[in-house]
């Protein structure tokens, strides 16, 4: 992690603890990499809720409640499911705000999702808005840059509303 990605985690922290605001995420592509940034820094409690790992398709369904037909539907890998990850991780947990990712990180194409083909979608009392992101990157570097993105969005949200 370069210096330039610990000073966003830090600013994302500082504004949500300063605020009293509250987040939760659910992860997919990311496995876990985007809960680890948020608790890079002491007082994480402060203001991070909870982290899910959804990788699975069944997670989805079983723990975020997401329909079937929607993820038949959309895929797993879409924008439409990275919303509804967000909106229902914001729900079970009762947090302000809550961020998901979902996507392909690779080697390979996947449900017919292209290599590098990555959703980060944040939830808040505001709606929903979702950034598509198509990384070239390896497996390491499409999480991490996956991870960023989603805490960038997170920061850029909270400017705005």
């Amino acid at each position: 992690m370069n210096s330039r990605d610990l000073d966003i985690i830090k600013s994302m922290s500082e504004l949500m603890t300063a605020n009293s605001l509250t987040v939760s995420v659910a992860e997919s592509c990311t496995g876990g990499l985007l809960s680890h940034y948020f608790t890079l820094l002491p007082g994480a409690s402060s203001f991070f809720k909870a982290g899910l790992i959804t990788y699975s398709t069944a997670s989805k369904e079983e723990l975020l409640h997401i329909p079937r037909r929607a993820l038949s539907r959309y895929g797993v890998v879409s924008r439409e499911t990275a919303i509804l990850m967000a909106e229902r991780t914001r729900a079970v947990t009762k947090a302000n705000f809550a961020l998901a990712t979902t996507g392909n990180i690779g080697p390979a194409v996947i449900n017919n999702s292209a290599l590098g083909l990555i959703y980060v979608a944040v939830n808040g009392s505001f709606g929903s808005e979702c950034r598509e992101l198509r990384l070239a990157g390896n497996r390491d570097e499409n999480k991490h840059a996956a991870a960023v993105t989603a805490i960038e969005l997170l920061l850029e949200v909270i400017k705005e509303k």
